[in-house]
């Protein structure tokens, strides 16, 4: 099973978008295995997006970010990088397609709701900026036998 991080930005809190959001998630099948929500501290924001460091939209981010709470989650499903990241929709809201989060419910630039890791690497790399391992559940749901494929079912 793969993990992946997925972060609700402040926009998405302050719209009440947070909950619909998730359920998305929810519905599409894949486990929660860890889920808080916090205000991101400046070190936080500026580890997140180390690697947009020096681009001109940079401290616009940090700032976005640590503007006000966010919800931070672990997800574990099949190919759950690539599932999240077509649900969440083009990270320009104009091109995301209707039917992915952004596409529904974001406008603008920077207010684009939601940050989705690209990648495993980065999953495990953002993960651990917001999350100690022992914060990450490990637990069965009776419904995974109905959702995955498995030699069990």
């Amino acid at each position: 099973m793969e993990k992946t991080f997925v972060l609700l930005k402040p926009d998405a809190v302050q719209r009440c978008l947070a909950g619909e959001i998730m359920a998305r998630f929810d519905r599409r099948g894949f486990r929660f295995v860890g889920l808080k929500l916090l205000q991101p501290t400046e070190a936080q924001a500026t580890e997140h997006y180390a690697v947009h460091q020096g681009k001109f939209f940079y401290d616009d981010l940090v700032k976005h970010l640590t503007s006000g709470p966010v919800v931070c989650m672990v997800l574990e499903g099949a190919d759950v990088i690539a599932a999240v990241r077509k649900m969440v929709g083009a990270t320009r809201p104009h091109e995301a397609e209707a039917g992915t989060i952004r596409g529904d419910f974001s406008q603008a630039g920077l207010r684009n709701l939601v940050h989705a890791s690209d990648a495993p690497e980065t999953a495990a790399a953002e993960m651990a900026i917001y999350f100690d391992d022992d914060e990450l559940l490990d637990y069965e749901r009776g419904i995974d036998r109905w959702i995955l494929e498995s030699e069990g079912n």
